[in-house]
């Protein structure tokens, strides 16, 4: 379970580091379509952490994961 975490957490990171880029990218293209794929890589780059935080909130409040713990 502890790898299936760590794996997952890897993945989390490489898609936030991949949203932050395209960020940059959107804000520095100079095209009419290049304002609106800034506004949603901002809204995503905010959206998604908060959405994977509420998940992990959730799963500890309403999980069973007694097995990763040493009790």
């Amino acid at each position: 379970m502890k790898k299936a975490k760590r794996i997952l957490a890897l993945i989390g990171v490489i898609f936030l580091v991949a949203m932050y880029l395209s960020t940059l990218i959107f804000s520095l293209i100079d095209s009419p379509l290049a304002s609106d794929l800034l506004k949603g890589s901002v809204a995503a780059t905010i959206l998604v952490p908060v959405v994977l935080y509420g998940f992990v909130l959730f799963s500890r409040l309403f999980g069973n994961d007694h097995d990763d713990r040493n009790d």
